[in-house]
């Protein structure tokens, strides 16, 4: 049977999934290597509750505003690990694992999540909202000297903000045909040959599934190539796990690529906080431990993980024993590249009187500050230019000696 490509995109949803990854297919290759230091963002989608997080034990008003807390683990006698996150306590021993609390973007008031991600991933202050068009970490890839398309990954089906710019960023989309059999491949191979532009696309994307899913992809192995492309539609829809995502930007990271993004959901903890930022809080932990296992001894001595989110939640547990929007949160470094084993805070204390608003916990640094000093660190970004065209307008204060 012969097909056309326009007969093939009416017959077949798996070849617009392939089409839809394309971006991630760009020819450029990473010629030299910026640095042999690794950054992986993690954006929590939802408004994290850094209170509940990195719980401030210590503080005489804490258990006022969240009585009835649950044990968790003791970091530094003050603070204390969310059982979620509870996994990751060998990480805070070894120094591997550490906080920032009481830090937050520009964001102000208006406790929109759609405001606040894009305040969090564009870098810039309020002024810019709703109308910036790149990121904070596209902007820093245009200073790292060599970097290249697969320098750094946005991984995930959302375009994100943070990754988006002139300069080149692959993308990749977990669920968006990885699961490609070897008959479905050849298919692919046969309707795009006569068309240069799709078929070095295409050959591209191949290339870079095997990379990770290869195994999966010749697990069928019966039927015709329709069939097999039905069967890998299937897979694809089945969504992608904290794992696959982890598995995938590790191997990238592995080889040439430095800077890896993506995000994840579920930290919009409105009602019954005890299960659903447990539920939240399990990924990320499968996550970072995943990235760890993949990356490998030598590649994770040089590894960053941050995970931020757009703003905190209200100090008191609203009638649903959830928490509401809020202003000041906390981000999460882990690597072995970290200087952890610590939680960072001017700690702004949770009387009353010091809340913000007296309902939210009070920022007391920007969080841009810390993701300059992490790009100082790893890249060597010097300061004005972080605080000029990374992060405009920013003030990074002191460095709080992130990185080793």
């Amino acid at each position: 049977m012969t097909l056309t490509r326009r007969q093939m995109l009416g017959r077949s949803a798996a070849l617009g999934c392939c089409l839809a990854a394309n971006p991630l297919v760009t020819p450029v290759t990473l010629a030299s290597a910026p640095s042999d230091n690794r950054l992986v963002v993690i954006i929590l989608r939802g408004g994290l509750d850094g209170l509940d997080m990195v719980q401030p034990r210590g503080d005489a008003d804490f258990s006022a505003l969240r009585p009835g807390m649950p044990n968790a683990k003791d970091l530094d006698g003050f603070f204390a690990l969310h059982d979620g996150l509870s996994p990751l306590y060998p990480l805070w021993q070894e120094g591997q694992l550490g906080f920032a609390h009481a830090v937050s973007t520009p964001y102000r008031d208006r406790r929109s999540h759609f405001d606040g991600q894009d305040m969090l991933e564009a870098g810039t202050g309020m002024e810019a909202i709703g109308h910036s068009r790149s990121g904070w970490l596209n902007r820093a890839l245009a200073h790292l000297p060599g970097a290249d398309a697969r320098t750094a990954y946005a991984i995930g089906r959302a375009d994100m903000l943070l990754t988006r710019g002139a300069a080149p960023v692959a993308n990749w989309a977990p669920d968006a045909a990885l699961t490609l059999s070897s008959q479905a491949e050849l298919l692919l191979e046969r309707v795009m040959h006569d068309d240069p532009l799709f078929r070095d696309a295409t050959l591209e994307a191949i290339a870079l599934s095997a990379t990770d899913l290869g195994s999966t992809a010749d697990a069928a192995t019966s039927g015709d190539m329709m069939n097999a492309m039905s069967e890998s539609v299937r897979a694809a829809r089945k969504g992608a796990q904290p794992e696959t995502i982890a598995r995938f930007a590790a191997t990238q990271l592995r080889a040439e690529t430095r800077l890896a993004a993506f995000s994840l959901g579920g930290f919009d903890t409105h009602s019954r906080q005890d299960r659903s930022l447990l539920r939240a809080l399990g990924p990320l932990a499968t996550t970072i431990l995943t990235l760890q296992a993949e990356l490998g001894a030598a590649i994770w001595e040089r590894t960053t993980i941050v995970a931020v989110t757009e703003f905190g939640r209200t100090a008191r547990l609203n009638g649903s024993g959830g928490t509401d929007h809020g202003t000041a949160g906390a981000m999460l470094l882990a690597g072995g590249a970290v200087r952890g084993g610590r939680v960072i805070t001017d700690w702004p204390g949770l009387a009353e009187t010091d809340l913000y608003q007296r309902r939210d916990l009070r920022p007391t640094r920007d969080l841009r500050a810390h993701l300059g000093w992490l790009l100082a660190g790893l890249y060597g970004l010097n300061r004005t230019t972080l605080e000029t065209e990374v992060f405009p307008g920013l003030d990074m204060g002191a460095d709080p000696r992130l990185i080793l």
